[in-house]
Order: C-alpha cells, then sequence, then structure tokens
C-alpha cells in the first residue's frame, strides 16, 4: 500500500489518483478526476482540479490553485501566492467554462513567488519565472523571465542558474551541465 500523508482538515473528492510519497497539507481541496504524481508536496490552503493532472516530484506552496485545463509535468515548481487564470476574458454574469484555455508547464521549470500565469500559454522545459511576473505568451526552454509582461532577460540551466556564454557561444552551468544554441533553441550538449 502506498504511502500518502492528507491532512485531516483536507478534503479529497472522489475519483482522484494520488501517487506515493505525496504530501498534501493544511485546508487544501483536491476535486474529482484529479491525477496527481508521485513524490509531489502541496503547502496550506491549495486548490487542485477538478480534471487536472499533475506529474512526478511537483512542489507546490502555499496559496496555489490550480484550475481545469492546467497540465504540470514533473519536477515542476510553483512558488507561494502564484496565479493560473483559465479563461482570457472572464465576465461573473456570463459562464465560459467551455472557455478554458490549456496551459502546459513543462518539465522542471519554476513559478516565483506572486507571478500570474495568463491562460493558453505554454511554459518549456527548465524555464524559470521570477517572483511577481505576469506571463502572457509562450516561455521557451531554460528562459528566465522577469516583468510585467514578462521578457526574457536571459537563460537558465537545470541547476536554474544563470548561464554565461562564453565565445564559441557555449555555457557550461555550475553543476558541469553544457548548452549551446541550436537553430535560435537552447539546448543541453
Amino acid at each position: 500500500m502506498s504511502k500518502i500523508f492528507i491532512h485531516e482538515s483536507s478534503y479529497i473528492d472522489e475519483n482522484i489518483k494520488i501517487g506515493e510519497n505525496t504530501k498534501i497539507w493544511h485546508f487544501c481541496h483536491i476535486l474529482s478526476d484529479t491525477k496527481i504524481g508521485k513524490n509531489c508536496s502541496f503547502g496550506q490552503n491549495c486548490v487542485v482540479g477538478p480534471k487536472v493532472t499533475i506529474g512526478n516530484g511537483v512542489k507546490v506552496q502555499n496559496n496555489v490553485s490550480i484550475y481545469k485545463g492546467v497540465e504540470i509535468e514533473d519536477d515542476v515548481f510553483l512558488g507561494p501566492s502564484m496565479v493560473f487564470t483559465n479563461v482570457i476574458n472572464p465576465r461573473a454574469f456570463i459562464v465560459r467554462r467551455d472557455e478554458f484555455k490549456k496551459t502546459l508547464l513543462k518539465k522542471g521549470c519554476s513559478i516565483g513567488a506572486n507571478a500570474t500565469i495568463v491562460c493558453g500559454v505554454t511554459i518549456g522545459k527548465y524555464a524559470l519565472i521570477g517572483a511577481g511576473a505576469v506571463v502572457n505568451r509562450d516561455v521557451p526552454d531554460f528562459a528566465l523571465m522577469v516583468g510585467v509582461p514578462a521578457k526574457q532577460i536571459g537563460w537558465v540551466g537545470i541547476s536554474g542558474n544563470s548561464l554565461k556564454f562564453n565565445s564559441d557561444n557555449i555555457a557550461i552551468d555550475s553543476d558541469g551541465r553544457k548548452y549551446a544554441m541550436v537553430d535560435e533553441v537552447l539546448k543541453e550538449i
């Protein structure tokens, strides 16, 4: 039997799949038809779903709501109080549930505290979104994005550290990994 920790103050709806070694802390609500991978952690006051898929090793800090339409791959970090949207033009008096836009967070990306991810975008692998940024367009793999609206100011490696390129246009990360631009896309080499 798998080990899962769910704090007694949290609510788990029916038809939920939660991977082993996942921890769900105080005052969380996991809505129906949601799949959560192994080794995940959800801080205080998180809401997930319905119909959300979350990969393995995902860390969700306090006060994050992950709505229908959001898909999260493995090893993603969601900082405290970051925000997802799911409709471009919400109105309280118009039901737009059939207009939810898909938002994809690819493997290993990190979203800083209080950042906003506008629906319909893809955040690339290992990208790093700075605290308070507002992302309203797709983000390339390994991009470092800050500001309102978010703009790319550099590149980060898998370690999350900024990359500096030498005269051969090669960057070596603090962990020894090497990166190069290939057809205007940063790739690990």
